[in-house]
């Protein structure tokens, strides 16, 4: 079972990140969380999904879509560092990202089509990496980082967001 990434295995500011990730088999985790997601977002119609709990915050549709933006940033840079890739990968402004996406002009279940399908991705390039590959360490946003971190960060961001999302936007 692979096991949480020890503290210098990443920059600080995934540590919130890294520390909502249960314990357990983490692709056993990350299909939990897709189906957990699916049910959170089943009574959700489409209004709710354009809600903002306030100005400048994004709408459900923009968190579901960033969401997915960034689970394929990390998957990608997993992929590169797991594969011994040593080119710094470049950080990215996930505003411009969402601002840029046209989310609110998709449907909800639109959205979630995507996120699974990015999820199941995930989880089949997690499962195929062989064990060595989880310490390789590579520079992502200007900072160290391991395959194993990555993975668990892909997790943990999710998690993030959803805890916002039962708060701010589903908690009326």
């Amino acid at each position: 079972m692979l096991k949480k990434p020890l503290r210098d295995e990443y920059p600080a500011y995934y540590e919130n990140y890294i520390g909502l990730v249960p314990d357990g088999e983490l692709t056993d985790n990350l299909n939990t969380q897709i189906q957990d997601m699916i049910t959170l977002f089943s009574s959700v119609d489409e209004t709710q999904a354009n809600y903002r709990y306030a100005e400048n915050k994004w709408t459900l549709k923009e968190v579901i879509g960033h969401i997915t933006d960034t689970e394929r940033i990390m998957s990608y840079r997993l992929l590169r560092i797991a594969r011994g890739d040593q080119t710094p990968l470049s950080g990215y402004d996930d505003e411009q990202y969402v601002r840029e996406a046209s989310f609110h002009s998709r449907s909800l279940s639109n959205l979630l089509e995507e996120l699974v399908a990015v999820r199941y991705s995930t989880v089949s390039l997690i499962k195929g990496l062989h064990e060595n590959t989880w310490p390789r360490k590579g520079i992502a946003n200007n900072g160290e980082i391991t395959v194993r971190a990555l993975a668990y960060i892909i997790a943990g961001h999710e998690l993030h967001h959803v805890k916002i999302i039962k708060e701010s936007y589903l908690k009326r």
